[in-house]
């Protein structure tokens, strides 16, 4: 079938409904009631319903449990003459509803119900609870009341969305009709939550920092840029939270997280999203050593209140174990395990470059740093790789600006790189609090262009900071993690989308410059 018959029979539809519409309203009826007196959800009734094998009264069909008020959308509705069943999907899931002309009379029952109803329209019903020969726990309707009309009919059920546009365009309808995404949406709610309260039990404040700035600081990324018309100058929006909650350990604030939303102009893929929602956590006294045990405990936390075990099940069928030791390893001693060259680190850029393209058939550019080719190999041969939960430690220097210098070797810093899955989740260091150093980290950072500087963060700077261990952790990537989701967007509830009449990216779009800012997950 075409989409222009599709389209025709979805506008006939439409006009059916509307129509329908018009008839209840032409019969005194409100199709768009106020409200409904709801006692129960769906999932309180499956608790108060008869045990199955509960004898029936004599005379009776069935036990009867409490008689409840319950609402929600129509999903199905059977049509069996006298009596017929519908289900009904409210925020707790599917209750099955059994309507009978003795019970609701016969002129409701035909002229109404059977003809007035459609899937998709919102009803609130009252009755006795009982369980079917199938034990189906169901409401026995003794009386019931359209509530909200449904003009557009719901997806055909037994194809639901299949076109990945528009689930995501559509996640209304999506929500409705894919239990799969309606568990892994609301899971993402209970992880966020789950966070905020393992935080708060460790004695960490929860604070909110500004979106707009005036540098765009606290990660390698591009950011996005907006004019301020009451200041009449341009703004960034943020592409990280890490230097006013760091003003935070400034002020005396020890222990501070912010959950929020950040934003880099870099494309999109399945694991990237322009923006996304970012944790971050600042410790003082602590170091990234103090993170690792912080962040592994968090995800332990999270598994046993959310999930209801350490062993999740990726999109590809892996198993990873997130309980028990997590492996410790070196950024070094990758890359001289993958190249299978002791002496990587001291080969010229030129050599490596060679061995990028001609051993790893890697696409990478001559006025690129040194390096950003090893960085290359890694993101592209090992990181994808890392599938059960690792530590990668003392990651070059150049790499971030904010980080401790490792005291041992002095070409790396004090920070680990959480991967799982083949991904970074959660980047972490000792973080910076020499002003003067990090000053000249800054102006190599920015290559001598002085507005890049954040010079009101190094003001504070000098001011005094406790030494503190910082961490950054994706939440959508965390959710991917955790739920066993394939792509990012099926992470986000309405993700970032093309204008509907403009063509698609292809699939697995890159960013432009083809990197993403290596200190944050997005």
């Amino acid at each position: 079938m075409s989409d222009t018959d599709l389209n025709a029979i979805s506008h006939d539809l439409y006009a059916v409904r509307k129509e329908k519409l018009s008839l209840l309203r032409a019969a005194g009826e409100d199709p768009f009631r106020n409200n409904w007196p709801q006692t129960h959800t769906s999932a309180q009734c499956l608790t108060l319903a008869p045990a199955p094998g509960t004898p029936a009264p004599e005379g009776a069909a069935h036990a009867f449990g409490p008689e409840v008020s319950v609402a929600g959308r129509v999903v199905t509705i059977r049509i069996m003459g006298k009596a017929s069943f519908a289900k009904s999907l409210d925020r707790d899931g599917v209750l099955h509803l059994y309507f009978t002309r003795d019970e609701i009379g016969a002129d409701r029952y035909n002229t109404h119900f059977k003809k007035m109803l459609d899937t998709g329209d919102f009803i609130g019903v009252r009755g006795p609870l009982f369980r079917t020969s199938t034990g189906e726990v169901t409401v026995r309707v003794k009386d019931y009341a359209l509530v909200s009309k449904a003009l557009r009919p719901l997806p055909e059920k037994w194809h639901g969305l299949t076109d990945s546009d528009q689930v995501y365009r559509q996640r209304y309808l999506d929500l409705i009709v894919n239990a799969d995404s309606r568990k892994r949406l609301l899971q993402r709610s209970r992880i966020v939550a789950e966070v905020r309260k393992f935080l708060w039990s460790r004695e960490f404040t929860e604070v909110e920092t500004p979106t707009f700035h005036t540098t765009a600081g606290g990660a390698a990324a591009r950011p996005f840029i907006t004019h301020f018309n009451a200041l009449s100058c341009e703004f960034f929006l943020r592409i990280a939270l890490e230097l006013h909650l760091k003003r935070c350990l400034v002020g005396g604030i020890d222990r501070v997280f912010e959950l929020g939303r950040v934003f880099r102009n870099e494309g999109f893929d399945r694991k990237h999203s322009p923006e996304f929602t970012m944790l971050e956590v600042y410790q003082a006294y602590s170091d990234h050593r103090g993170m690792m045990e912080l962040v592994q405990s968090l995800v332990l936390h999270l598994c046993e209140t959310v999930v209801g075990t350490t062993t999740i099940r990726n999109a590809d069928g892996v198993d990873i174990e997130l309980g028990g030791k997590w492996r410790e390893v070196s950024y070094k001693d990758l890359l001289i395990e993958k190249t299978g060259d002791p002496d990587w680190f001291s080969r010229s850029k030129a050599d490596k470059l060679a061995a990028a393209r001609e051993k790893f058939h890697l696409d990478v550019r001559d006025d690129w740093e040194d390096y950003e080719v090893t960085n290359e190999v890694y993101g592209k041969l090992i990181e994808p790789f890392l599938v059960q939960p690792t530590f990668v430690l003392n990651i070059p220097k150049e790499l971030c600006p904010l980080a401790k210098i490792n005291q041992a070797d002095p070409d790396t810093l004090d920070v680990f790189e959480l991967c799982i899955n083949g991904q970074e989740v959660a980047p972490a260091y000792s973080e910076q609090n020499d002003p003067l150093l990090q000053r000249k980290m800054f102006e190599a950072q920015a290559g001598g262009e002085v507005q890049k500087v954040d010079n009101d963060f190094l003001e504070a700077l000098e001011h005094g900071m406790p030494p503190a261990g910082g961490m950054g952790i994706g939440i959508d990537r965390l959710v991917i993690l955790l739920t066993g989701a394939a792509n990012i967007r099926d992470t986000i509830l309405f993700p970032v989308l093309r204008p509907e009449a403009a063509p698609t990216p292809e699939a697995g779009e890159k960013p432009k410059d083809g990197k993403q800012g290596a200190d944050s997950p997005g």
